[in-house]
């Protein structure tokens, strides 16, 4: 039986539902988390069986390790234990050579790989990742811990220290990834170091801002590595369970939530598929996908016109994912000897290559030769698999719009025709396969839209004030009380936990004393440019 009435309902359990539980929680709430699937984690699951593990969705974690909200819960108190590989990235090059490039745990060594060719580009990769230090805490705190970023953006620019030196770091963050990388480095090895971490979001290579995305990603390689979760990623959501449990927060599983209750403008309560109705004095919380909430939880309320519009015309997924999950009977055999310690694999191929990889992508274009991120899961948490044996999973794109089962298992021949030109032998190994498309993926966690793992596409139309469309980039709705805490929202996608930290902070601030002076003037103004 759920309670009557609580103060809070969250509505999914990934973990911005689960940062967002916990931060209700603290500040004395009752918050109760209702969950559609059997078990808590969302797109942070794994399954045990026969002795291997397999993370279901995410897998690699620097973000989390990272993240100033992650960091402030302290789970490692609560059994959570980080795994790093020898390396925690190889990025190959080219096939027939065997070459590659990596980021090792020391920068120096980084530095000479990157500088083999260009002994200038090891120095360059030195000077990057010194400035990125230099700048990480309030960068950090900037994206991630509040909403606008005002006071840690002013820390970063004191850090930055002068305005020419704010306005070239402006320039920079704009930066499209293929032109950054030609002002960085003179070789080919950093470039595509930055290209191949790019590609772990959805912005075109050609395009504003994925600079950003590569830069940011290949900076946390070389600062917190790409650890996974020890056991299984069910782990790190394991450990986020149990911080909200000694919080205080009820958890219900198997409970789908179908509707909210809106009353007067205010989200009132909450309606499961079992027909119990729980009513919510402060605050429901939704960390679902944008389409989930407009149109399945509120189908009900009026939905301004604008909002209607904007979503049905310009809301836009990222790219649909197809990912296989492979028992092997022994490590993969490379050609290129960096990664066979790497616990994360980037096949592959020159930044060059990598943007003509993006316009097929961009241009609705199955690729020929398609881009993968190869997880050796057992090289970073040696309980993944049978003593001997490797847990490998590895994943790529479709185009937008084409997320069907056919060209999902098309694009899956293709990989493994990759994996075996860089690791001749590879298919020899393998015990089995097993092949997540699109539909599966969404089937198992139902906000990732048509396989999309970003909540969203992850281009500069879509983000900050235009998250998930245009507005304010917070998690208000047009609902008062009524928030949305995912990944549809700004920072956007990733295991970072902002959105669900942004979203119970705004509540917070909403139910407090001056929460009418606070929520007054945004609520205007959203209206406004919804209407």
């Amino acid at each position: 039986m759920l309670p009557r009435s609580v103060d809070a309902v969250v509505i999914g359990s990934g973990p911005n539902g689960l940062v967002s539980a916990i931060g209700l929680a603290d500040a004395g709430w009752d918050v109760l988390v209702l969950e559609a699937a059997d078990t808590f984690g969302g797109a942070v699951r794994s399954t045990a069986s026969d002795g291997w593990v397999s993370d279901r969705f995410s897998s690699n974690y620097p973000l989390g390790v990272a993240s100033p909200v992650i960091r402030a819960l302290e789970l490692e108190r609560f059994g959570l234990k980080w795994g790093h590989a020898p390396l925690p990235l190889a990025h190959l090059l080219d096939a027939d050579e065997g070459t590659a490039v990596a980021i090792h745990p020391d920068p120096e060594d980084t530095a000479k790989s990157v500088g083999a060719e260009h002994p200038g580009d090891g120095e360059a990769w030195l000077r990057l990742y010194q400035q990125y230090v230099a700048i990480r805490e309030p960068l950090l705190r900037s994206l991630l811990t509040t909403w606008p970023p005002v006071s840690p953006a002013i820390k970063l620019v004191r850090k930055l220290g002068s305005a020419g030196e704010l306005l070239r770091f402006a320039r920079f963050m704009a930066m499209p990834m293929h032109r950054m990388g030609k002002e960085l480095f003179a070789g080919p090895r950093g470039a595509a170091l930055l290209a191949g971490n790019a590609l772990h979001a959805d912005a075109p290579l050609s395009g504003s801002v994925s600079g950003t995305m590569g830069w940011l990603l290949a900076m946390l390689a070389q600062d917190v590595g790409y650890p996974v979760a020890v056991g299984g990623s069910s782990a790190f959501s394991g450990a986020l369970v149990a911080r909200a449990e000694r919080a205080g927060v009820l958890f219900a599983a198997s409970m789908p939530v179908t509707s909210v209750e809106v009353s007067g403008g205010r989200a009132t309560a909450v309606l499961t598929a079992s027909g119990e109705r729980v009513a919510v004095e402060r605050a429901v919380i939704a960390d679902t996908s944008a389409p989930a909430l407009y149109d399945v939880l509120l189908s009900g309320a009026s939905i301004p016109a604008g909002l209607r519009r904007d979503l049905d015309e310009r809301f836009e997924w990222d790219y649909p994912t197809v990912k296989l999950n492979f028992r092997l009977s022994g490590p993969v055999p490379w050609k290129a000897a960096e990664a066979h310690s790497a616990g994360v694999v980037h096949l592959g191929g020159t930044a060059d290559e990598l943007v003509h990889l993006a316009a097929d992508l961009d241009t609705g274009r199955v690729p020929t030769q398609p881009f993968l991120l190869v997880g050796q899961t057992t090289k970073s948490d040696p309980s993944r698999s049978p003593a001997g044996t490797e847990a490998v999973w590895a994943y790529a794109h479709l185009p937008r719009g084409i997320a069907d089962d056919e060209a999902a298992g098309k694009l899956a021949g293709r990989m493994e025709r990759a994996i075996e030109r860089f690791a001749p032998g590879f298919g020899e190994l393998i015990i089995d396969r097993e092949l997540q498309r699109p539909s599966a993926l969404e089937e198992g966690n139902a906000a990732l839209g048509f396989g999309a793992l970003g909540g969203g596409t992850m281009q500069l139309q879509q983000q900050l004030i235009f998250r998930p469309t245009i507005g304010l980039g917070s998690p208000r709705t047009f609902v008062t009380g009524l928030y949305l805490g995912s990944s549809a929202i700004h920072p956007g996608g990733g295991v970072h936990g902002a959105c669900g930290h942004l979203a119970a902070r705004t509540a917070l601030r909403d139910a407090s004393l001056l929460g009418p002076v606070t929520r007054s003037i945004p609520a205007a103004a959203l209206r406004r440019l919804q209407k």
